[in-house]
């Protein structure tokens, strides 16, 4: 039998025009996703998020630790990280059903002011994604943001409530303590996210550890093993995935080439950066260039559908509101 989750998730689906891919949704940070089939790893930019899965099975891949999640169990990422995610357990009669919920920082900053006690932190740093169960509250609140979204004008009132609230029974988990020490200002890992956020805007500069080091804090030697422990990369792996990933997407939404985006982002050689690439992808770019494309429209479309939705809504209530 469908859990009300489950039914509530496909209902949108349907409401979309059904299929398989990526559904956007009018919640700013809420997407959701349904595919009928195993899909090949796919490399990305894990956002701070909580992904949960509602049917079906995935896994990450970040660095050499492998995550492996199923029906009604979440993964959280608490710091925007270069990852292989795969969709594992899926078929026609069973499909892979995801939502992802972006994580908010500065929410959580505001909420540990409030708690009483703060939750429970190990010294040592840890992987920056986990995986736990769903439990029945969290579950709730998810349910929640899926039924507002049959109410859009209710949506900018009631959704960062919820939210709140999400991010509330994460802290009070068996994890929250994880997600405590990426808040807290003056932590290890938050002096390490610091050092994350400049390879986040300035990947395409040369970058020195010791400089990285000094933002965040820390000797050069303490920094490289935080950094490590929480990303699973070093810093010039890191900053090569970012410069591969923006790369990828320079030449799926800008219609660059193979030589420009390897320049845009910090290549010296185009050679040098093909080889990368495809060792990294599997592909070389410009063939996977043509399928990110592919990808990009059916998300466009899907966003603009969305759009018409949420204006047909209002200009319902419009007319309705004229006619009293």
């Amino acid at each position: 039998m469908n859990s009300p989750l489950l039914s509530a998730v496909t209902a949108y689906i349907e409401d979309q025009g059904g299929g398989q891919g990526l559904f956007p949704t009018a919640i700013e940070g809420f997407n959701i996703v349904r595919s009928f089939q195993s899909m090949m790893p796919m490399r990305n930019i894990y956002r701070p998020s909580l992904c949960v899965v509602v049917e079906g099975g995935k896994e990450l891949q970040l660095g050499e630790k492998l995550l492996r999640y199923g029906t009604m169990e979440c993964l959280v990422v608490s710091v925007g990280v270069p990852a292989t995610g795969q969709i594992v357990e899926a078929s026609e009669e069973t499909p892979y059903v995801g939502v992802m919920i972006d994580f908010d920082v500065a929410a959580v900053r505001e909420l540990l002011e409030q708690l009483e006690a703060l939750p429970l932190q190990s010294d040592a740093s840890g992987p920056c994604a986990f995986v736990a169960k769903v439990d029945q509250p969290l579950e709730d609140c998810i349910l929640r943001l899926v039924r507002l979204l049959a109410t859009p004008k209710a949506i900018p009132v009631l959704a960062p409530s919820i939210v709140r609230e999400i991010c509330y029974w994460l802290l009070s988990g068996p994890h929250g303590g994880e997600i405590c020490k990426l808040a807290l200002p003056e932590s290890n890992i938050e002096r390490v996210v610091r050092a994350v956020s400049v390879l986040h805007t300035n990947f395409a500069e040369t970058l020195r550890v010791e400089e990285l080091a000094e933002i965040a804090r820390m000797s050069p030697s303490s920094f490289h093993q935080h950094f490590k422990a929480l990303t699973a990369m070093t810093p010039l792996q890191f900053q090569k995935q970012l410069r591969l990933l923006e790369a990828r997407r320079l030449m799926a939404t800008q219609a660059a080439s193979v030589a420009e985006a390897a320049y845009k982002v910090g290549y010296e050689s185009a050679s040098q950066f093909s080889r990368e690439y495809s060792r990294a992808f599997g592909v070389a770019p410009k063939q996977d260039a043509l399928k990110q494309q592919q990808l990009q429209d059916l998300y466009a479309s899907r966003t603009v559908r969305s759009a018409e939705c949420i204006s047909g809504a209002a200009d319902i209530a419009v007319r309705v509101g004229s006619r009293r």
